[in-house]
């Protein structure tokens, strides 16, 4: 299932903000992939809202999109939570992924997620409702550990990096089990 010689990360990120958290965690974990993998940040801006009657003649944003996610050989997810569930951005770019006219292109692959919110109990309401929806799309999910980073503000400067240790050893934890999830699909 992987690719040829360099396996491929795709990232989604469930925040469009310009300094958003949830890319701050996507990029200090994509530094943590071994130095023979590549890794690509999905842009899920320009997606239109989902519409069956797109089907017909795809826009190009999915067309892109589609081909992106064909070529990875794994996905990393880091979303927000609003109101105790996925923001709607992300939701979209994983309900055109879902159909059967861009070859479900997420089915069977591993998946792994984490999250980050300003608030005290980190993402794990988003995550229950994340999950739930990765299992409908047919995807392995990297079950451990749970990433729920709390009070982020705290834990990532102004640069973007994350600075907090525990945090740093949970993400690498991730991406250890992602890799070996990934070892296996082989």
């Amino acid at each position: 299932m992987m690719g040829s010689n360099q396996p491929h990360v795709v990232g989604f990120c469930g925040s469009l903000r310009n300094k958003s958290y949830n890319r701050s965690l996507l990029l200090h974990a994509a530094s943590q992939l071994p130095e023979n993998y590549r890794f690509t940040l999905a842009d899920i801006s320009g997606l239109p809202l989902y519409n069956e009657d797109l089907e017909r003649d795809l826009p190009q944003s999915v067309r892109d999109l589609a081909e992106l996610a064909k070529s990875a050989d794994a996905f990393l997810i880091s979303t927000p939570e609003y109101n105790f569930s996925i923001p709607g951005v992300l939701k979209n770019a994983l309900d055109w992924l879902s159909r059967k006219n861009v070859d479900t292109p997420l089915a069977l692959k591993p998946v792994a997620v984490m999250g980050a919110t300003q608030g005290m109990f980190g993402t794990s309401q988003a995550q229950v409702h994340l999950r739930e929806l990765l299992y409908a799309l047919n995807m392995s999910l990297v079950r451990r550990p749970l990433v729920l980073v709390g009070q982020v503000q705290e834990k990532i400067n102004a640069d973007g990096q994350v600075t907090d240790e525990m945090t740093k050893q949970f993400i690498g934890q991730l991406i250890d089990n992602l890799v070996k999830e990934m070892e296996q699909n082989k």
